[in-house]
């Protein structure tokens, strides 16, 4: 049958794709396990792979190209998912499916395997970023095929063929994880009346057990790309894990929400984003200093079409393409300083500067000015509330 390449985490239902794939098919398996700054050693994977009945197995670090060329771009864009979802494993997909689709052309494949569910949006996302990238290339889902209907089936299946494994019956949660969150699903998660409990947190010290004491952080951003941590210049994975570090130790960035897949259902999830989150209301205080009023509230209503796009699985769609070019445009005086204070899971923007202010105090203040003259507050009250005057003498004058 060939070569096929499987999208490899080393989880469960990757773990047993590898031997499916040759019973079922005949292919050889090539594994290619994408660091995105997953947390964890991953060269055991190595060995675990070809023990599974891998052929070759690829550990590509792609936490760079991670941060530079897919979270920045969301940032700058304001990107939130039904206001909420910081979109970190929608956006780590189509990185994934580039480079599955580089090593497919390198091993001469003729197709590539995911472990997305029939049920998820990252079946989804893989497939047309594929398609997108290499359209030649054909498509192996197993969850679609095999008789596999849980994960309580899916843990049977690896005992029976001696796999080892990172779930048990009992931690049975699905997780997704990399440099900018961590998600979790599934179990008591599934009934959105149940509140989360502390265990299941990877990232962030729940909030009652955080610090008594604020901490204070501030970022600098050029042109809209966060650049340093207190005064610090740091790369971009750097300043990510620091962050998170700060973040995390100060209860920030749970996030706990039902969202509407794209496949139709409603699923409940617990996500950490602790440095995304600060990222976030840092960066859009610094939007509100710097932008005019039309461009910011046009660029806030664009930024729901960018989330659904990019949670949809379209990265790779023209009009992605083009709105990233928009938000290029905005951000050319999106640079300055903005500080934060964390406090028990609180996230608070509580100073912001920037040479590109259009801030101006002797505008605003409520003390005695010479250049505002409030005389001409009349002449615009009266132009800009002249069609509701003229409604209003229509009706008067229809009632006659």
């Amino acid at each position: 049958m060939g070569t096929i390449v499987l999208a490899y985490s080393g989880g469960l239902d990757t773990s047993i794709i590898i031997p499916w794939l040759k019973e079922n098919y005949g292919y050889e398996v090539v594994a290619v396990c994408v660091d995105l700054g997953q947390g964890e050693d991953l060269s055991p994977l190595r060995e675990k792979a070809v023990n599974s009945g891998a052929a070759k197995i690829y550990i590509e670090d792609a936490k760079k190209e991670f941060v530079t060329d897919f979270i920045w771009p969301v940032l700058k864009s304001g990107a939130l998912y039904e206001g909420k979802y910081l979109l970190g494993t929608s956006f780590a997909r189509p990185l994934i499916a580039k480079r599955l689709v580089e090593i497919a052309r390198l091993e001469k494949a003729v197709a590539i395997a995911h472990g997305a569910t029939g049920k998820g949006n990252d079946q989804v996302r893989f497939e047309i970023s594929i398609k997108a990238l290499d359209p030649d290339l054909k498509i192996v889902a197993p969850w679609r095929e095999w008789n596999i209907r849980s994960r309580e089936d899916a843990i049977q299946y690896a005992e029976d063929r001696g796999i080892p494994l990172p779930v048990t019956r009992v931690n049975i949660y699905s997780r997704d994880s990399n440099l900018w969150h961590m998600s979790h699903e599934g179990a008591d998660l599934e009934d959105p009346w149940n509140q989360y409990q502390d265990h299941i947190l990877q990232m962030i010290t729940p909030p009652e057990k955080a610090p008594d004491l604020p901490a204070y952080v501030e970022i600098d951003f050029v042109q809209g790309v966060p650049v340093a941590v207190d005064g610090v210049e740091l790369g971009p994975v750097a300043l990510i894990e620091r962050l998170n570090r700060l973040a995390g130790e100060n209860g920030v960035g749970i996030v706990s929400l039902v969202e509407n897949r794209l496949v139709g259902m409603k699923s409940r999830g617990v996500y950490e984003c602790p440095g995304g989150t600060i990222l976030y209301l840092a960066h859009r205080e610094l939007e509100n200093l710097t932008l005019d009023r039309r461009t910011l509230h046009f660029k806030e209503r664009a930024a729901v079409e960018y989330a659904e796009l990019v949670y949809d699985g379209n990265w790779f769609s023209h009009l992605k393409k083009s709105l990233d070019a928009f938000v290029d445009k905005t951000q050319e005086n999106v640079t300055g300083k903005v500080r934060v204070k964390l406090y028990k899971g609180c996230c608070t923007p509580v100073g912001v500067k920037s040479p590109y202010s259009l801030y101006r105090a002797d505008l605003a203040t409520f003390g005695e000015d010479e250049v505002y003259s409030h005389k001409d507050a009349e002449g615009f009250i009266n132009l800009f509330g002249l069609p509701l005057r003229v409604q209003a003498m229509m009706e008067r004058d229809a009632k006659k």
